[in-house]
């Protein structure tokens, strides 16, 4: 096979997954309305195989925007309600003796599924969320010494309420940088706001949407956002981004946070229907993925203040 026909394959992949996704933020939008770009975060971190915080106030749509995205790609859905009595072995699952084998069987808890929705993730204690962490970074779970594999793909959507923050553990810096973006849905305008309304007499519009791609769709778009072109200046300048917000906060964007930026920006290249990454692409998920690793000491502004300045400040070669 010629250069020229590998170029070409590769072109075709980045359409067919750049299409699946594209597919999959309009289907979400027949429930979820408005909040596009939101939308296109979480896909583009789905694809870019990153795990999602969703902070907002209640009753504006997270568990919805779970499963909306499980179900526009046939995966496996499972949501754990986080609470302060939640133990470790709820999340991962317990070896349980059976009288009949006279063995211990295995009976796997809610994090073997697809996509996981860990709902009010502060409110459990830090323990029972380092289960929950430890998958996400490992991939695996580990039960009375024994190691499993949980499902590929394998997404994680957590919650935190933005309002009540009695009787809650807030998640430390070092797991807040395990998630790649840290989203918010926000309220709807008074227009959405109608619009949701007549969705939702009768039958809720989750109820009767229907999967646009299939699991597999979702494991050959992947394997095809990591094969996106990263170029040498490009990941320059992700590197300068992240220097800035270090020397200019008093804890800035580690190089995991790099990681997660470039791998996002591949996303987003994908989801525009390009096998390259351009630097619009970094700008555009910048601010998700790299607000909530940054910590900000008296008179430096918020986290997002960095950001905007490292935009605005940082070359672009």
């Amino acid at each position: 096979m010629s250069d020229a026909e590998n170029t070409a394959a590769s072109d075709e992949a980045v359409r067919e997954a750049g299409a699946t996704a594209r597919r999959v933020v309009g289907n979400v939008g027949e429930v979820i309305v408005g909040n596009e770009t939101t939308v296109e975060h979480l896909v583009v971190a789905l694809l870019s195989r990153s795990h999602v915080l969703l902070e907002d106030v209640p009753g504006v749509g997270k568990t919805m925007l779970a499963r909306a995205i499980a179900t526009s790609f046939e995966c496996d859905f499972k949501r754990v309600q986080f609470t302060p009595d939640l133990l470790p072995s709820d999340i991962t699952g317990v070896n349980v003796f059976d009288q009949a084998s006279r063995e211990f069987e295995f009976r796997p808890g809610p994090i073997f599924a697809n996509v996981v929705l860990a709902d009010e993730i502060n409110r459990a204690p830090p323990k029972t969320q380092a289960a929950l962490l430890e998958a996400m970074e490992e991939e695996t779970v580990t039960v009375d010494g024994d190691t499993r594999a949980v499902p590929d793909p394998f997404f994680v959507v957590a919650t935190q309420n933005s309002v009540e923050r009695d009787r809650t553990y807030e998640l430390p810096a070092a797991e807040l940088d395990r998630f790649g973006m840290k989203l918010s849905l926000g309220y709807p305008d008074e227009r959405e706001e109608q619009e949701v309304l007549g969705r939702v007499v009768g039958d809720h519009p989750i109820e009767s949407l229907d999967p646009v791609a299939t699991t597999e769709e979702l494991l050959t778009a992947r394997a095809t956002t990591a094969e996106v072109t990263v170029s040498e200046a490009v990941r320059g300048y992700v590197t300068r981004l992240s220097r800035y917000t270090r020397e200019n906060a008093q804890l800035g964007v580690s190089p995991r946070g790099s990681i997660a930026l470039s791998r996002a920006a591949q996303g987003r290249a994908v989801l525009e229907g390009r096998d390259y990454v351009v630097p619009d692409d970094v700008q555009q998920e910048a601010v998700a993925t790299l607000t909530h690793r940054i910590r900000v000491g008296r008179g430096e502004g918020s986290p997002r203040d960095v950001v905007d300045a490292a935009l605005r400040e940082v070359a672009v070669d």
